[in-house]
């Protein structure tokens, strides 16, 4: 077993239609203005750009983020990730009842030097981590956007 590969996957339903949830998620570089551990999206070009994250453990994740496919249509959102973490992320998105269900999925291999010497003893942690900020991130924007709501 490769230590340093996690696989994701989360699901967040929002009280919210899907082209507004398809929206925000879209928006990256605004991403710190409701997901508290998405410290800084600094764009590079019009598909990418450097994401700085930090949750609860003492260490930021550092990576460029390219834009791979963006279907509004279908409702998928998906990035290459090179940097503290390789790989790939995708967010698909589908109406629920009054609202949206939008699915986190990501495969990683963490490349961060202090993350690889600790990757036996520190996976609960790293997977309770990912946790803590996906559930910061399914709050911050369903707060997001009930103020866009509100605001229209």
């Amino acid at each position: 077993m490769d230590w340093t590969h996690y696989r994701f996957r989360s699901l967040w339903v929002l009280a919210a239609p899907p082209d507004d949830v398809y929206g925000a998620l879209a928006d990256a570089e605004h991403y710190p203005l409701w997901w508290p551990q998405v410290r800084e999206v600094t764009p590079v070009d019009d598909t990418g750009g450097v994401v700085r994250i930090r949750s609860v453990l003492p260490y930021d994740l550092v990576f460029t983020a390219r834009e791979v496919r963006r279907d509004p249509a279908a409702g998928v959102l998906e990035i290459a990730m090179t940097g503290d973490v390789d790989g790939w992320a995708r967010w698909t998105l589908a109406p629920d009842r009054a609202g949206t269900r939008a699915r986190y999925d990501q495969e990683v291999r963490v490349t961060k030097p202090l993350l690889r010497r600790l990757a036996v003893p520190g996976r609960p942690a790293f997977r309770a981590n990912h946790a803590l900020m996906m559930r910061a991130g399914r709050r911050g924007l369903a707060a997001h956007l009930r103020g866009k709501s509100e605001a229209v």
